[in-house]
């Protein structure tokens, strides 16, 4: 991410220099830089190899000045320790980067009043735009945005001509527990994290629909809420094992969750309890049992955010940029311990 220590410039050749080798007024080489109409395709190619032939660096601070915006895009995600927004901000970087723009990346730790106070501030240093993981979808929804282009990533935000980039949390995880439901699992539990988060809520929306549907009870003891990391998602894990009527199998409502839960199975000697992850991670096809995980890919919600962001970015028409809700495809992916078998029930074992 860029750095926001001003450095030095070194003088060079201006732009007048040349406009003066083009041929050209000091007006119509501004044109050519800033991407500008009404300039023949003769002239442009004239001040371009001008620029070229004097290695000519435009100075960004006073392009900045002049279009009123910085090239800089601000990133406000939850945590960038988080594998998921990790990935997601890399992604973004690198995204960006190729159509000119720096990235200022900030944590706001899920905090609703640090979120709307670090957006305010990449408002005020002119950031061409601001994406955002938004804490609740109202977070920023009072702050003045001064006309910055707004997009939200993984969850829903409620600001006026803003694009949400976003997966089907409900959906999946719904296809996540039919999985492991149809594999014979009857005591399933689920590990998620907040509730205030509206894909916690999305997620277990979805597996309390797949079992509704599957005529199975959905038990009280088997909702791990409140899971803040690793550590207390092991220690959920040998709760629900440990019950009279334990956990067969578990769904972890995400990657970070995820990477407690499996060191858990393997220390307690449990691999034969079935498990699908809401969310890849590093490894996760690598362990024995490979872990089976819901592809809700960083990459492809990356990618498809800082695409939108750049629609309503010069030199596009800012009011034909995406709004409104873009959801990206996500889908599961088996490995082996989402197919886990449940063991078989005391009546089973008595008819055999």
């Amino acid at each position: 991410m860029t750095s926001l220590t001003p450095r030095r410039r070194v003088p060079g050749p201006t732009l007048r220099d040349v406009a003066a080798l083009a041929g050209v007024s000091l007006k119509t080489a501004s044109r050519v830089l800033n991407d500008g109409p009404n300039v023949s395709s003769a002239t442009r190619q004239a001040v371009q190899e001008a620029m070229e032939s004097l290695s000519y660096e435009p100075d960004p601070a006073a392009r900045s000045l002049r279009a009123g915006h910085d090239r800089t895009v601000g990133v406000v995600v939850d945590s960038v320790g988080d594998i998921f927004f990790s990935e997601l901000a890399a992604t973004l970087e690198s995204v960006l980067d190729a159509a000119g723009y720096s990235c200022l990346l900030a944590s706001s730790n899920r905090q609703e009043g640090r979120e709307r106070d670090i957006v305010r501030s990449l408002v005020r240093r002119r950031c061409a735009g601001v994406i955002v993981a938004p804490t609740t979808p109202a977070s920023i929804s009072a702050a003045d945005l001064a006309g910055t282009p707004v997009v939200f990533v993984d969850r829903v935000g409620h600001v006026e001509g803003a694009a949400s980039v976003v997966s089907d949390d409900p959906g999946m995880a719904f296809e996540a527990t039919r999985h492991l439901l149809a594999h014979g699992h009857r005591r399933v539990a689920l590990l998620s994290d907040s509730l205030d988060l509206p894909t916690t809520r999305g997620r277990q929306e979805g597996y309390r629909r797949a079992l509704t549907e599957a005529g199975v009870e959905v038990a009280p003891e088997l909702m791990r809420m409140e899971c803040d990391d690793e550590s207390s998602a092991m220690r959920q894990v040998r709760e629900v094992l440990d019950l009279a009527d334990p956990a067969t199998a578990i769904f972890s409502c995400s990657s970070r969750l995820s990477l407690g839960v499996v060191p858990a199975l393997h220390q307690f000697g449990r691999t034969d309890v079935a498990l699908v992850s809401f969310g890849d991670f590093t490894m996760a096809d690598s362990v024995q049992p490979a872990v089976t995980v819901v592809d809700h890919s960083a990459r492809r919600i990356a990618q498809t955010a800082a695409e939108a962001l750049l629609a309503h970015l010069p030199p596009h028409d800012p009011t034909h940029g995406p709004t409104g809700v873009i959801e990206v495809p996500a889908r599961l992916i088996p490995r082996g311990t989402g197919e886990i078998a449940a063991p078989p029930t005391p009546q089973q074992m008595s008819r055999a």
